[in-house]
This record gives C-alpha cells, sequence and structure tokens, in this order.
C-alpha cells in the first residue's frame, strides 16, 4: 500500500497529472518505458514536493515517488503516490514491485534520466543497481516539457514579478551617492523576503549560480566574471565573484538593478538603469539602443517565431549602431544570446541565440536583456520578462522603464 492514494483530488493535483500526461506523451514517441526523475526542481515539478529520493515515472499508467527523505514530509506534500525507498541495493526490485511488466526478467526497459544535472557518480550507481536497462538521455525532452507554463505557474511567476516591481521602486526611493552597492542589495532582499521571496534563485547549468540579482555601479558592474551574463559584477570576494560589492556608488554613474525573486517555487528577470545625477551622451544613447532592440524584438514576440532569428536581429541593430563590441558584455567576454526561458530556473529553455531553431509557442515564459558593457564605465540596458500568448506576448514585468535619473539627496 502506498501513501496518498485516498487524498482528495485538487486543482494543484490536476495540474501535476497534466505534467505526467505530457510527458508520457513524448516517452511513447521516444520509446522510453521509465523516467527516472532525479533532480531537486524536477522532481518538485511532477510532486509539488522537494524529499530526497527518485520518481519513476512509467509510459503508461501512474508514477510513484520512492522517497528516501524525509518520506512523513514526502506524504504531506507530494500530488503523487509515494512509497519509501528502501535499501538503495534493492532499488531494482522495488521498482520491479511497481512496474512488473516493464521491469522483469523477460524486458529490458529502456529508462531515461537528465543527463544535463546527474553526477557521474551517481549515474553509475543507478546502472549498477539497474543493470539490465538500457539508459538514455532524457534532458532534452524534460527542458522541453517545462517550456511551457501553465495558467498555474504564470500565476506564480507573476506574483514574484509585483514583488521585482516594489523592490525597484523601493530601490529607486533609497539609493544615494555614498552607499556601497552591498547596502543596496540589502534593502531590495529585505523587501523581498518580506513579500515571500524564497531566499533562493535556482539554476540547472553546471557550476551556475545567481544571488538576489546583479546590482552593481560603475566600472564594478562592467567587471567580467565566470556568471554566464552580460554583466557579472565585483562581489564581495573572489569565492563569490558576482554580483554588488562593497564599491561606494558614484554621481552621473550608471546603476545596474537586475534583480529577480523566487516566490512558490518560481523566479522573474528584471533589469533597470538608474543614475544619480545624469549618465555621459554615450552611455545614454547606448540605453536607448537597448529599448530600440527590446521594442523591436516585441514586435515578433508571436507564436511561430524562431527563436535563433530575435538574437540574429538584435546582433544586426547593435551593429548598426555602432555598438556591435559593448553588446551583452565586451571583448571575449561577450554572451551570446538575448534571453532565455524563465520559470522554476533562471536559465530555462529555450534561449535566444544561434542554433535555436524552436518555434515561440503559447505558455513559453522568456526574460529578454539587452545590455550594453563598456569597461571602466559601467553597464547599461534594459530587461523584461514575457509571457507568449496565442495573439502575441504579454509583459510580466511591470517596473517603470527609461534611465531613472535620481536627485542627490543626503540621509
Amino acid at each position: 500500500m502506498t501513501a496518498n492514494e485516498h487524498k482528495p483530488v485538487t486543482s494543484s493535483m490536476l495540474e501535476r497529472k497534466d505534467r505526467i500526461a505530457r510527458l508520457q506523451e513524448e516517452m511513447k514517441k521516444k520509446q522510453i518505458h521509465l523516467f527516472f526523475v532525479t533532480q531537486n526542481v524536477d522532481i518538485y515539478y511532477i510532486t509539488g514536493s522537494m524529499q530526497t529520493g527518485y520518481v519513476v515515472v512509467p509510459q503508461v499508467g501512474e508514477p510513484i515517488f520512492l522517497v528516501k527523505r524525509s518520506y512523513e514530509r514526502a506524504v504531506l506534500e507530494s500530488k503523487i503516490r509515494v512509497a519509501r525507498m528502501g535499501s538503495f541495493r534493492q532499488l531494482e526490485d522495488t521498482v520491479g514491485s511497481f512496474f512488473p511488466e516493464l521491469y522483469s526478467s523477460e524486458h529490458t526497459p529502456t529508462i531515461a534520466t537528465e543527463y544535463d544535472v546527474l553526477p557521474v557518480q551517481q549515474f553509475k550507481r543507478l546502472q549498477a543497481v539497474l543493470p539490465k536497462a538500457k539508459w538514455v538521455d532524457g534532458s532534452i525532452l524534460f527542458r522541453e516539457l517545462r517550456m511551457v507554463k501553465s495558467p498555474y505557474e504564470v500565476a506564480r511567476i507573476r506574483m514574484a514579478a509585483i514583488a521585482a516591481h516594489r523592490a525597484f521602486i523601493e530601490a529607486v526611493n533609497y539609493v544615494r551617492p555614498g552607499m556601497m552597492e552591498l547596502e543596496l542589495i540589502a534593502h531590495i532582499e529585505h523587501i523581498f523576503r518580506m513579500q515571500g521571496h524564497v531566499g533562493i534563485m535556482r539554476m540547472r547549468g553546471y557550476n551556475q549560480e545567481i544571488i538576489t540579482g546583479m546590482v552593481a555601479s560603475g566600472d564594478a558592474a562592467a567587471e567580467p566574471t565566470y556568471f554566464d551574463g552580460p554583466a557579472g559584477g565585483r562581489g564581495l570576494t573572489p569565492a563569490a565573484p558576482q554580483g554588488a560589492s562593497r564599491k561606494v556608488i558614484s554621481e552621473n554613474e550608471p546603476i545596474l538593478v537586475d534583480i529577480g525573486c523566487c516566490i512558490d517555487g518560481y523566479v522573474i528577470d528584471q533589469t533597470r538603469t538608474l543614475v544619480i545625477g545624469k549618465l555621459d551622451e554615450d552611455l545614454e544613447r547606448a540605453y536607448q539602443v537597448s529599448e530600440h532592440i527590446l521594442r523591436e524584438t516585441e514586435k515578433k514576440l508571436v507564436p511561430g517565431t524562431i527563436c535563433e532569428s530575435l538574437y540574429t536581429d538584435a546582433l544586426r541593430i547593435a551593429e548598426e549602431a555602432g555598438l556591435s563590441d559593448h553588446f551583452m558584455g565586451y571583448g571575449e567576454d561577450q554572451v551570446k544570446f538575448l534571453g532565455h526561458g524563465i520559470g522554476m530556473e533562471i536559465d530555462e529553455w529555450p534561449v535566444l541565440a544561434r542554433g535555436f531553431k524552436q518555434e515561440l509557442t503559447p505558455g513559453m515564459v522568456i526574460a529578454i536583456e539587452p545590455k550594453f558593457t563598456f569597461p571602466g564605465r559601467g553597464v547599461v540596458g534594459i530587461e523584461n520578462t514575457y509571457l507568449i500568448t496565442k495573439d502575441g506576448f504579454e509583459r510580466l514585468t511591470t517596473a517603470p522603464e527609461g534611465i531613472i535619473a535620481v536627485k542627490s539627496r543626503d540621509r
């Protein structure tokens, strides 16, 4: 007997049921018998719980959440049936007990899992205890599954967008010359936390991490780093080389407020440019080009548009403006994209970059971030998050646009 079999049906359960059905449909097309879901975010996506274990999804029928820890909490949270995982060495027997028709001595199942995030050591352990299986990479299947958001998911991204709007307004009212970047981001983080921000932003990319965002000013904002984005920030230490630093904010330099928060598991991404005083004319012009790129991109945010084309069009506009060398970073540290999908992770699919031939589809949520980097001087730009609809798009980020000029004041 497994847990959760007699829970009343809720809208959240129906949401998971639809996700499972879509996953199983793709499994049928690719002749995958079982999908082992191993990563925390993917487990949450299927179950509504983020406890340690594996979700085993059959091509047909009901999946099972095999939980190592905490079983009791998984029983309370999971929207699918739950069972104790038991001994890892006996995992083959456990799986076989739930899916005897797929995992028996007469059958060699094809099992998919997320090669993009599963550590090699753990994968080899799974192979060792499930030796009869043929293992295949299911990461593309799962990432494509999560590209299209449901109304349930969009509602949570909207909540995060509302929080980002308020945090930006508070930042405008709080910033002053002479304060450290650290003080500004700490104030923003307080506003976020009081609105329900869980305190982390998740990324899927290997060795990629993100804090609350990249709030930095002047030359510190333009310092390159390992983070796969157009602006890195100096950070507090080489042990965390990104984002806000102890640099003092000065007048007449760009202040990049690139922030996001995570509410109920879903994130938003928003960038605005501030200045205390006035920007130099060339920086102001670069900002205007970034808005122009965004407006031109918006015209093509309709179902059927090829993701790659949005990036190449942006490159052309930057080149025509004479700003190619500064677009999305500088020199060898330029990043090769215009935007990215967003949801439970900050770096979801699709990516607006060369090689991404996906068509925009209703339900996709995409952050678009044209920015220009000037070494020794700063970064200017804008970023909005959009929902693709059947007729076009809806802008989810609602904070005021334009260069926000703040008057110098003492506190």
